[in-house]
């Protein structure tokens, strides 16, 4: 074989290493989160009002759980009078579709600092746990929210069908499958795999499910196949340059 073939296939050789590689990388997570829109229509105890907030549900392996946190970008009411520290607490419902159904309750701390009159109630970040019952793809889905202040209860209901803010793919207890760490037509966390990488369940440190993890882990993963091309590529020119001699 002459030196210039010699070369060619080389270099064929390296770029179908960096092909691999970049395969690796572009693959599609397993979990996936988005933030969505929401189109909230509350009853208030002085009439009807409406608001539309983006809602991001993000989710965080725990066991054979998962801990889920809702967040409101916008406020979604507000209340004639002022609102002191502590007087409002909120909760909400996300609903659980795909593989899965039924509702995780989510619930918060009460408003850290008092919230003038007429101004839009900024909702803190909701949490609760969910455990799979069923293995697959699972989607979580902003629902009803409740807001209880000085002794009165405002019901803000979703309206325009809202999409899933978060979607594992989980392994329900007993069940087997790769484990995964999921955001926003971001994020995807479960004890399958996730729009979001692999993670273990243990106690701990707790992976974030999402679609960063997966990332770095697909990057970790697209990194080792490109240097496994590259040393191929160096033993090849070695075997040849020592054939030459």
């Amino acid at each position: 074989m002459s030196y210039r073939t010699y070369q060619k296939r080389t270099a064929a050789l390296a770029f179908a290493a960096a092909l691999a590689g970049s395969a690796v990388l572009t693959a599609a997570p397993a979990a996936q989160a988005d933030v969505v829109d929401v189109n909230y229509q509350c009853k208030t105890p002085i009439g009807d009002k409406s608001a539309v907030s983006p809602i991001d549900i993000k989710g965080v392996r725990s066991g054979s759980s998962y801990k889920l946190t809702m967040s409101w970008q916008k406020g979604v009411s507000s209340s004639p009078v002022e609102l002191g520290k502590g007087a409002m607490t909120p909760s909400a419902v996300i609903k659980v579709g795909g593989a899965d159904s039924g509702t995780v309750a989510v619930s918060g701390a009460a408003n850290a600092a008092a919230i003038p009159a007429n101004t839009p109630i900024k909702i803190n970040d909701l949490s609760g746990t969910y455990t799979p019952k069923k293995s697959g793809k699972v989607t979580f889905t902003a629902g009803v929210l409740t807001i209880k202040a000085l002794g009165t209860t405002t019901t803000c209901t979703p309206t325009n069908s809202p999409g899933p803010s978060l979607t594992l793919d989980v392994t329900a207890a007993g069940g087997s499958g790769s484990s995964t760490s999921g955001s926003s037509t971001s994020g995807s966390s479960t004890s399958g795999s996730s729009t979001s990488g692999s993670s273990s369940g243990s106690g701990g440190s707790l992976p974030q499910t999402g679609p960063e993890d997966s990332v770095i882990a697909l990057g970790t993963l697209g990194g080792t196949v490109l240097l496994a091309g590259a040393a191929g590529v160096l033993w090849l020119t070695r075997r040849h340059q020592a054939v030459r001699r």
